[in-house]
């Protein structure tokens, strides 16, 4: 590569080189020296007072949407340059494939949260978590919880197996939540995240002050956290205690969540058979998971439960896989495992299979005669796929305390469900475990029997097989994270996550000040009337808590009679006098989608306007029966509304939310519901 270069710091919206000798990074395929790091000289209090300061207020300016826009031009962006990434990431030991989950997959999670963020949060910079409380008996006094970003710095020290993917999936939750971001990744691979930074800082599509980047030791950071800050932390759970129990993080109630690497493990059902598909596929899996990204997975499979009277299937057919891993340089054709990350951690791990090895019998695995394909991959850090078999697993507390970070998976056979439920929570707590069956009753009973000791199960059989992702895949939409060793803390988990990076309060006062304050109408709240029709308006001309008070209609026997027959429903609580008195309702009763359809012909402006459609409808309740004769009327109130991203195919519109309450004769409510327009703006507009 050249010249040997020393990483930089981005700090204070300047990128920042420290003087000096700095700790040497070394190629992981051919043991040269490529990079040298330190963090020297970085002022970190600074660094946490720029972020709140600068980052945390532009990003409180904008709006959740504003924000998943910007989360989506930027996910456009390092995809155009994923080449550079790919091109670095050889360095690292990792394959084709290998830096595709980190570095595709990264960015993949910059797409999936900017769409979360469009469709299940608010155009707001508040957002409502849950239903209205009634907290008087009149109703001027209630209560509903929000969520507003906290006010500090979000703080990711990352492990160095997924230099991008590790930040990206951290950093896009806490983006979208309205928080800055400091970056610390792991020293041996910080190069690639450092890359993928100069990218991001380079696009110029993020606000000032919203990302930092540490290359090197955190110095004395966590002395300046306080309770409005967030330290997320991935690797070794001994690691993570250390920075969970800093005095700062504790005196100060420091947000703290941690991913720690655990024994996760894969099943095999004791309705399996070896001819059955669901029987290669687990070997496929088991496999795998040991030689994808060399074993370097905090997802990885580290046991694997089998039927007793599998074993030996089970151990010939992984043996017999493992024999065609082809190991070397990842650039090399046909190479399907590179290299450790470092020459330490080929130590690391070499001292615990060592160690793994009084609880379990080595059945395949040696370095005598490795020979890594490639030139000059004798200095380079290769480790050998390691198989292990483990007899006695109920009383061996090493295979089940023991994590060679590499290559290495230990096989143990078990009895029945309840002994296997009982060895997979004997790791004392998995970011994930898999199950393969081709029974439902199998994969309910081992649900229910270690889901507490796992963060995500995935059930695997032959009709799900094309599609699934696999057991060592997070994915953005589902929650990242496991009990005790494991961490204890939730990563992802769609929009789950971004409110770790907020804070949840509880609001308690009049309907009418709750609205304002919220931008969303409430129940009770003052309402506003316009003798102008509100579907004739644009927009940006409805007001929230703009209310039309419909006429009346009489709901006829006939119009019962005409609505069985359009919709076919001849139900008989609608349709028979007699069956109809024996009910609940007593008589005989509308439709309920008829009562909905009626209230719509009462509230729609049937002229053309600036409604542009019916866009959906939400929380219908029927709460009390319509019969014939009874009188409905409707009330239409602008709830909430949602400005669209701009598209050059369509007229520029927003998103409506009306609530529709439709009552009776007597003001009782009889339907409540909330009803989606989709409204023309007047004109085109960014977000």
């Amino acid at each position: 590569m050249g010249k040997i270069m020393k990483l930089e710091s981005y700090i204070e919206g300047k990128w920042f080189g420290a003087s000096g000798k700095g700790k040497d990074l070394f190629h992981a395929v051919n043991g040269s020296k490529i990079y040298e790091i330190s963090s020297d000289g970085v002022h970190f209090q600074r660094m946490l007072e720029y972020g709140r300061d600068v980052g945390g207020k532009n990003l409180r300016k904008m709006t959740f949407h504003e924000r998943a826009i910007r989360l989506k031009e930027l996910a456009k962006y390092l995809m155009e340059n994923k080449e550079i990434f790919y091109e670095i990431s050889k360095a690292t030991g990792a394959t084709r494939k290998d830096s595709w989950i980190d570095i595709e997959g990264g960015i993949g999670t910059l797409f999936v949260f900017s769409g979360k963020g469009r469709r299940e949060l608010p155009n707001e910079r508040i957002y409502i978590d849950g239903d209205l409380e009634p907290l008087s008996k009149g109703g001027s006094f209630i209560g509903r919880h929000v969520c507003v970003p906290l006010e500090g710095v979000a703080v990711h020290i990352n492990a160095f197996n997924f230099p991008c993917w590790g930040m990206l999936e951290k950093f896009a939750p806490t983006f979208l939540a309205g928080m800055p971001s400091i970056v610390k990744p792991a020293s041996n691979t910080a190069y690639l995240t450092e890359s993928m930074v100069k990218s991001i800082i380079k696009s110029n599509i993020l606000p000032e002050g919203s990302l930092q980047l540490i290359c090197g030791g955190v110095g004395d950071l966590l002395d300046h956290v306080t309770g409005q800050d967030v330290v997320t932390f991935t690797g070794s759970a001994e690691t993570g205690l250390k920075l969970k129990g800093h005095p700062a993080v504790l005196r100060n109630n420091t947000r703290f969540n941690m991913e720690a690497d655990s024994l996760n493990c894969s099943i095999l059902g004791p309705d399996v058979k070896p001819e059955d598909e669901e029987f290669g596929l687990f070997v496929k899996e088991v496999v795998r998971e040991m030689t994808v990204k060399t074993g370097q997975k905090c997802t990885a499979i580290r046991r694997a439960f089998v039927p007793e009277n599998l074993q030996e299937a089970v151990l010939d057919a992984l043996k017999e896989r493992l024999t065609k891993i082809t190991i070397g340089d990842p650039s090399v054709e046909g190479v399907r495992m590179g290299p450790l990350a470092s020459l330490g951690q080929v130590d690391e791990v070499k001292r615990s299979v060592e160690l793994l090895q009084k609880s379990a019998n080595l059945v395949h695995g040696s370095f005598d005669g490795l020979s890594p394909l490639g030139n000059g991959t004798e200095g380079g850090a290769f480790f050998p796929p390691f198989l292990l078999h483990c007899e006695n697993p109920l009383s061996s507390k090493g295979a089940h305390s023991i994590e060679p970070f590499g290559p290495v998976s230990t096989v143990m056979p078990y009895k029945n469900i309840e002994e296997v439920n009982q060895l997979a929570k004997m790791g004392e707590g998995s970011l994930v475990g898999s199950l393969f069956t081709t029974s439902d009753e199998v994969a309910r009973e081992v649900v229910l029997g270690t889901a507490s000791y796992h963060g995500r199960i995935m059930i695997l059989n032959k009709d799900s097989a094309k599609e699934s992702t696999g057991h060592g895949s997070p994915l953005p939409h589902l929650v990242h994270g496991g009990p005790g060793r494991a961490g204890g803390g939730e990563e992802m988990g769609g929009v789950r996550s971004v409110f770790h990076y907020m804070q949840r309060t509880a609001l308690q006062g009049s309907p009418t000040t709750l609205s304002h304050v919220t931008n969303e109408w409430m129940m009770g709240a003052k309402i506003k009337q316009d003798r102008v029709h509100p579907f004739k308006k644009y927009f940006e001309e409805l007001e929230i808590g703009e209310t039309f008070v419909t006429p009346r209609r009489t709901i006829a026997e006939a119009d019962i009679v005409n609505f069985a027959g359009i919709s076919g429903d001849y139900f008989y609580a609608h349709m028979d006098e007699i069956a109809a008195k024996d009910s609940l309702f007593e008589k005989r009763v509308a439709h309920g989608y008829f009562v909905v359809s009626a209230a719509a012909g009462l509230f729609v402006d049937p002229a053309p306007g600036p409604v542009q459609a019916n866009y959906g409808l939400d929380n219908l309740r029927f709460i009390e029966p319509v019969g014939i004769g009874d009188t409905i009327q409707v009330k239409l109130t602008c709830m909430r509304k949602t400005r669209k991203p701009p598209r050059e195919d369509e007229k520029p519109n927003g998103v409506v939310a009306w609530n529709v309450q439709v009552m009776n004769q007597n003001e009782e409510m009889v339907a409540l519901y909330t009803i989606l327009t989709l409204v023309e703006c007047k004109e085109k507009k960014e977000l």
